[in-house]
């Protein structure tokens, strides 16, 4: 086997805790040992005293599903650090959804084109990823509302008992086959109409496997309170884990509530497993829904496949220039895409400080103008909360991104940087990783990464992305083989 020792590393493990100064192994895809660093350089080491290595990042709230299988080298993650993703959230996934669609409900279209939903089992969802050996490695959710679209006749109903037991069978079906867990996105239009007891039902499937509930939450806004009691009772009554999907205080109203928001998630935490990623921005990014158009929200277009002109563009300047109310002009635009700067910077703070919250980057990578949240989240992190602002220190930010996720979602071959785990590993410097992604100019690799190894593959160097893919499909409760 092929045997790589990293010298002279300072080396932040995952755990949170003090960094130092280390030699790090790699053999065959695994962490064969870890030492301190020794006065001599050893023979045939790379050096890299000066940098920092720590556990690939793990962004523990995206939407690549089909990317993974369509564009595998996963450029917008590798190059910011990330090695392992998190799909299938807020309800839409492309395993166990609706096979090769005509149309695709919002926001489904988030994924990708109609043809590409071709995958009407989990089974053959796993399959083609492994088949397209994407640069990341891929934890998969099963949605909520790509299940609905499969077994519903229309979505804007509550399901019945029969189609009830036809999506809990599937999901039940899924996670045998390695799903981690059940996703929804119950502030959707597409899953609004779904009850809690419509919920729970499929959720059942849970019960006795480990597998998480993950949710976005059915309010953001003025009723969250009551959505993270439902979403708490969800989960007891799946006895699943809880995932909150990005936490915010959205909207203008909702503003300085993150503690009172916290305060409820701390409660249930009490009592059963919980806990929440958020993405370090202020703005969110979604289509463009008629009911988040409000004066107090500044709101960036980045597609519209009726006015594609007006991509990039912001809709006051758009509704002015038609001499429309803004509403008016966001409905001509439709479908679309949007960034909506709907958040304070103190709660986003309190929020990714929190001892619960992972780092999830909620990128769109199918939207032509994407939040720069999409090439930019994890360096963000360490550029702008710690070393400019020092809201968190170097250790906590990268136990944050990567031994949290990993112990949340049951990695437990990964996120940490010891002997016998995957080697799964990022490279940088410390004083010059930056996000270089902007809300202008968003397609931009970040910088101060110097290398990412996948699986022990050699993923991105100081030059650019190798070539090389190293990800794997991971299944839940299965641990690396070596």
């Amino acid at each position: 086997m092929i045997e790589t020792l990293f010298a002279g590393a300072m080396l932040y493990d995952g755990s949170g805790d003090t960094p130092f100064l280390a030699d790090v192994t790699i053999r065959g895809g695994v962490i064969a040992s870890v030492r301190p660093a020794a006065d001599r350089l050893p023979a045939s080491a790379i050096d890299v005293r000066g940098l920092a290595l720590a556990p690939g990042f793990i962004d523990a709230h995206t939407h690549d599903d089909l990317v993974a299988i369509t564009a595998p080298t996963m450029l917008p993650k590798i190059t910011q650090g990330v090695t392992t993703v998190v799909v299938g959230n807020c309800g839409i996934s492309a395993g166990a959804g609706r096979a090769a669609a005509d149309a695709l409900p919002d926001p489904m279209i988030l994924l990708g084109a109609p043809g590409d939903f071709a995958y009407e089992r989990f089974a053959d969802y796993a399959a083609a990823v492994e088949a397209a050996q994407p640069a990341t490695n891929i934890v998969a959710l099963v949605g909520h509302t790509a299940l609905r679209a499969r077994h519903l006749d229309r979505l804007d109903r509550d399901a019945s008992a029969g189609e009830r037991a036809a999506m809990r069978a599937d999901l039940a079906e899924a996670l045998a086959d390695g799903a981690f867990g059940f996703s929804t996105g119950l502030a959707y239009a597409t899953a609004a109409s779904a009850s809690t007891e419509e919920v729970m039902d499929i959720a059942e499937a849970l019960r006795g496997t480990g597998a998480l509930y993950c949710t976005h939450l059915r309010s953001e806004g003025a009723a969250i309170l009551p959505a993270i009691d439902e979403a708490a009772a969800i989960a007891r009554h799946a006895a699943a884990p809880l995932v909150v999907s990005h936490l915010k205080c959205a909207g203008a109203d909702q503003y300085g509530r993150s503690g009172e928001i916290l305060g409820r998630l701390e409660q249930a935490a009490r009592t059963q497993a919980v806990g929440c990623d958020c993405y370090p921005y202020t703005a969110s990014s979604s289509t463009l829904d008629l009911r988040q158009v409000v004066p107090e929200t500044p709101i960036l277009i980045t597609w519209s496949d009726a006015e594609p002109a007006q991509a990039g563009r912001m809709l006051a300047d758009i509704a002015a220039d038609w001499g429309v109310p803004r509403r008016a002009a966001a409905a001509r635009l439709q479908p679309a895409g949007a960034v909506y700067h709907c958040m304070a910077e103190a709660d986003v703070d309190r929020i990714l400080a929190h001892a619960l919250t992972m780092v999830g980057s909620d990128g769109l990578p199918c939207d032509p103008r994407p939040h720069p949240r999409l090439w930019g989240s994890f360096p963000r992190v360490i550029a702008h909360y710690v070393r400019e602002r020092g809201l968190l220190s170097l250790p906590e930010a990268i136990r944050k991104m990567t031994g949290l996720p990993a112990d949340r979602f049951g990695l437990t071959d990964r996120g940490y940087v010891r002997a016998g785990r995957a080697a799964d590993l990022v490279l940088f410097d410390p004083e010059r990783i930056a996000d270089r992604a902007s809300y202008d100019d968003p397609v931009q690799p970040a910088a101060g990464i110097v290398g990412v190894w996948v699986n022990g593959v050699a993923t991105l160097d100081a030059n650019g992305a190798t070539g090389a893919r190293g990800g794997r499909l991971l299944r839940r409760n299965d641990t690396l083989q070596h």
